[in-house]
């Protein structure tokens, strides 16, 4: 072995060159300061938001366990190493293959010794600072007073308890491990351990520090065995989630057994320790590796196929059971009322005469289609943008609660190609739009009842300017003591909505009473337009008060214009993390946030309301499920990666100002054992429901992700009996939306105000459908259950409503046969009258678009209404209501309006009003018109009796001459002719039908 007292020839001593340390210095710097100016700009963002114990909390905890994690892997390693190279053989003879490798690793061998546990023990540290949650979690947890079915625990122990001890034992497991493995190796380098022949010789220090690794890494498998048998409960394999009649016969006692013998194998590896015989502790250790195959394995596989299989539904019917109680309690879909719907098919005269309310207020305006509607009327410039999909809202107009879609009109900035302008010239939106959901105008666009800039309409007086939006810029500078206001307001010549609608009594009202803005401080031209400007004057970002401030900022948007602009003149805020999802998750780390967050106005203000949830995978016996699998559908087509859920609570209502950025939370679900720990942990954030207005509370809403998994859910779990839920007699699904160019996505639920079932008060609500679970051939798409949640939080300040969150689930006879959506859509399609006007609307240069197909419990069955739009196929083009496509059973209706195809479909009187039924008192019928009221058709394609004259030869001739006039009118944007030649084209449509 070679002598470590002898040293080596001195090498020739290199000096570093000072331009080397200059250069490493500098780096050094630099690094430094930008990891400074990130740490510093967070700081500053948490604390004019009011949430710096937020960040200080997760840092202070992350930071912690960094430590705990590096210290709790480098400290055993080092000594692992350390302890083997010290207690190395020091006459040892080495083979000459171990020589070389000496001689390769002994100039290394500090570096190795010092450098490797560090190494290690920082993977370590980032692992553990990982888990703050956790830990956070752990620390502040209380009991919930359920206790689970097999083993009498707390739930608490399952949610809090468990997934920490499996976590400390997984990671000491880990450090032990490659310990062992570790000080071996040192050992085998220096001598420790030597082979010759079929001999192995161990050193006496080696056999202990062996031997005393073994004993803590089996005591550790024997703890994790044990904990193991409580994971069953969470275990998702097999029939069910939680632990089956193999489990807890089998599994369970096995995971006992097998702890118990790793105990005992521990001892057989200390007596090694101090006697130096391994031959009990091998043979310990391989008849440990049978038990695990025969009773991990070999035990619970034949309990399953010899005991279980043949009475499989009998022996399981206990854990059924259980599985059904606790998935439904941990879902919250317990409590749903569940209702027998028997539902008719004959659409009789007045039928709708009792649910008049939800008549008038079924919506024709699908929010999906209409944006680009939104867009081209109210728009105004190319700086503003809408989104693709608008909110469905509810307002209180003239005393009366009116279901709306509405948007923000938010700023653009992609265009604009200066820092100037994106930056500090276009910082904001502008106003709220808002249109009524149940009634359209004449011409086939919506009816606003808030629009505009400035804006104005029946929403009162409000903070319209919106800084903090779903498209906001990454970041503007704003406010500050300037000479004169920069920021553009909005366009000086732009028309306000109440004169772009004076033509209609609403908008000749709205013009009336359309506000003064005070807020306007200059009017200027900016890129060739004259443009009203103002000032932001709140608190909404941090204050670039100084070089430093505006240095780092420089650097964290890598832009240097923050440094060296005049622009950015004392007291001038940046803006940034505008996106109300965003500030709301960084202020609230352990939320899962609904993907539909929606702008409301207020108290005066627009507000961002959006939906918080805590969840968790640990709950005992219930049902594990992918959240973000299930909340994907037509109208939100794009996956996330796995969010597995096996509990979930709306815990948390926020709100995000969209002027100043103003983040509140607040407790929704007090009951929810996991935000009573977080509350703990960060104690102050939440506020009570008692503080939130009557007006917020009016515009709250049952969430929509979590009633797209509870609908999921209950598809299974609204069977409660266990036999029928083994035997899957009763399954069923979410019909996948008919209208949807990916036709294999599912119905999205929507909100309607309705009456969930006879006798049923009409409220606020969310729903949707379910048909049988069911492929191929024995598919059938006809409808098996209705499911509604009572959306409305009420409107009265700091009290939400008892009925808030009600599920009411309406389950149709197996023997009737109501159509599904799909069956209603391909009815549509196919019937007769309705193809043939279809195919005329599409004759031109005019695409026909398919609305939301909503299903309402009226008339003691079931009602469809689907709007139908045309848009121009070139040039300017958005989407116009034309017709509107309702069915009850059998029947079919196709009419300019929904009033009158309800009417059409009723027998000639529906017993009710739709929203839209003064849209014909409004049209100026042409010279020649009858006054007929359209076409309508039952499933046999009889047509509907319309009035008419003229023949067909002459019917055609006049559809050609109008489809020609009202494509020439679209394209030139001349709304008045569109709508003259519209009605001849109707005219001449029912002509045609009543001469073919």
């Amino acid at each position: 072995m070679t002598d470590q007292n002898v040293s080596a020839p001195a090498a020739r001593s290199r000096r570093i060159s000072p331009l080397t340390i200059t250069i490493v210095l500098v780096v050094v710097l630099v690094l430094a300061f930008l990891a400074a100016s990130a740490v510093i700009t967070e700081v500053l963002w948490y604390d004019q938001l009011g949430f710096l114990p937020v960040l200080t909390t997760q840092w202070i905890a992350a930071g912690a366990m960094f430590l705990i994690g590096f210290l709790a892997m480098a400290i055993p390693v080092f000594f692992a190493i350390d302890i083997a190279y010290r207690k190395r053989p020091v006459y040892a003879r080495l083979t000459a293959q171990l020589d070389r490798y000496q001689e390769l690793i002994e100039p290394l061998r500090r570096l190795v010794k010092w450098g490797l546990p560090a190494v290690l023990g920082l993977f370590a540290g980032f692992s553990s600072a990982a888990q703050w949650q956790r830990v956070l979690l752990w620390m502040n947890r209380e009991g919930t007073g359920a206790t689970d079915a097999q083993f009498g625990l707390d739930v608490s122990f399952y949610l809090f308890d468990l997934p920490l001890l499996q976590g400390i034992v997984g990671f000491a497991s880990a450090v032990t491990l490659i310990s062992l493995i570790l000080g071996v190796a040192t050992s085998y380098l220096y001598g420790g351990i030597s082979f010759s022949g079929r001999d192995v010789r161990i050193s006496k220090a080696t056999r202990i520090q062996a031997a005393v690794l073994a004993v803590l890494y089996l005591l550790l498998q024997a703890v994790s065995l044990w904990l193991d048998q409580y994971r069953t409960l969470n275990d998702p394999q097999g029939l069910l989630t939680g632990a089956t009649f193999a489990d807890v016969r089998a599994v369970i006692p096995g995971k006992q057994i097998l702890a118990g013998i790793a105990v005992l194998i521990a001892i057989l590896f200390l007596i090694t320790a101090f006697t130096g015989k391994w031959r009990l502790p091998v043979i310990g250790t391989a008849l440990f590796l049978a038990s695990s195959l025969v009773l991990g394995v070999g035990y619970p596989w034949a309990i399953q196929q010899f005991q279980v299989q043949p009475d499989e539904k009998s022996l399981e019917d206990e854990y059924i059971t259980r599985n059904i109680e606790a998935t439904r309690t941990a879902y919250g879909i317990d409590d749903v009322e569940i209702e027998r719907y028997d539902a008719v098919t004959d659409a009789e005269p007045g039928a709708l005469r009792n649910d008049a309310v939800a008549t008038a207020n079924i919506r024709i305006m699908d929010p999906e289609v209409i944006s680009r509607t939104f867009a081209q009327l109210e728009q105004s410039k190319q700086y503003y943008t809408f989104p693709n999909s608008l909110n469905v809202d509810r307002y209180e107009i003239d005393g009366q609660v009116e279901d709306t879609v509405s948007a923000i009109r938010d700023i653009d900035v992609e265009n604009q190609n200066s820092w100037y302008n994106r930056t500090l010239v276009y910082t904001h939106g502008y106003g709220l739009v808002a249109a009524f959901g149940n009634q359209r105008s004449p011409g086939g666009e919506p009816v606003f009842l808030e629009n505009g800039i400035p804006t104005s309409g029946k929403l009162g007086e409000f903070e319209p300017r919106v800084y903090f939006g779903m498209n906001s810029p990454e970041y503007s500078i704003v406010g500050g003591e300037r000479d004169r206001p920069i920021e553009v307001d909005y366009p000086a010549d732009a028309e306000s909505g109440a004169e772009a609608s004076a033509d209609t009594a609403e908008g000749a009202e709205a013009a009336e009473e359309a506000p003064e803005d005070d807020s306007v401080e200059a009017t200027e031209e900016v890129d060739g337009e004259r443009q009203n400007l103002t000032t932001f004057s709140g608190e909404g970002g941090p204050v670039l008060n100084n070089i430093f401030t505006k240095l780092i900022y420089a650097l964290k948007f890598q832009d240097m214009e923050v440094l060296l602009s005049g622009a950015v003149v004392d007291g001038s805020q940046i803006l940034y993390d505008r996106n109300p999802i965003d500030r709301v998750q960084k202020v609230a780390p352990y939320l899962t946030i609904d993907a539909a967050p929606y702008a409301s106005v207020v108290d005066g203000r627009v507000k961002w309301i959006i939906d918080g949830y805590t969840t968790s995978a640990s709950y005992p016996y219930s049902d594990v499920t992918d959240m973000n699998a299930l909340t994907v559908d037509a109208d939100n087509p794009a996956g996330s990666p796995s969010n597995p859920v096996n509990y979930i609570r709306n815990s948390v209502k926020a709100t995000v100002d969209a002027y100043d950025g103003t983040v509140t939370l607040y407790a929704w679900d007090t009951e929810d054992p996991i935000l009573k720990a977080w509350s703990k942990v960060f104690p102050g954030t939440l506020q009570s429901v008692s503080e939130m207005s009557g007006d917020l509370l009016s515009h709250v809403r049952y969430p929509t992700d979590l009633f797209k998994v509870q609908r999921e859910v209950l598809s299974k779990y609204h069977v409660t009996n266990a036999g029928a839920f083994y035997s899957a007699e009763d399954a069923w699904r979410t019909p996948n939306d008919p209208v949807s160019a990916n036709q294999n996505l599912p119905q999205p639920p929507y909100y309607l105000t309705l009456s969930a079932g006879a006798g049923a008060e009409p409220n606020y609500s969310i729903y949707s459908t379910y048909i049988p679970d069911a492929t191929g051939e024995g598919a059938r798409d006809i409808l098996t259950g209705y499911l509604a949640a009572n959306a409305n939080a009420g409107s009265e300040d700091g009290e939400i409503s008892e009925d808030y969150g009600k599920l009411k689930l309406l389950t149709l006879p197996k023997g009737d046969t109501v159509p599904g959506p799909g069956q209603v859509q391909n009815a549509y399609n196919t019937d007769p009258a309705v193809s043939t006007e279809l195919n005329i609307l599409r004759q031109g240069e005019t695409n026909v678009i398919s609305g939301n197909l909503l299903t309402l419990p009226v008339g003691g069955g079931l009602l469809y209404v689907q709007p139908v739009y045309i848009e121009a196929s070139s040039g300017t083009s958005f989407p116009l209501l034309q017709k509107v496509l309702v069915s009850f059973g059998d029947d079919i209706a196709f009419e300019d309006t929904l009033d009158q195809a309800l009417d059409e479909l009723f027998g000639g009187n529906s017993g009710a009003s739709a929203g839209d039924g003064d849209v014909s008192e409004t049209e100026t019928p042409s010279e020649g018109s009858d006054g007929s009221e359209g076409s309508g058709s039952d499933a046999e394609g009889g047509s509907g009796g319309s009035s008419g004259g003229g023949s067909l030869e002459a019917a055609l001739r006049e559809m050609q001459s109008a489809l020609a006039d009202r494509d020439e009118a679209m394209k030139s944007g001349d709304w008045t002719a569109y709508g003259e030649a519209d009605e001849r084209l109707k005219r001449a449509i029912e002509e045609a039908l009543e001469a073919g």
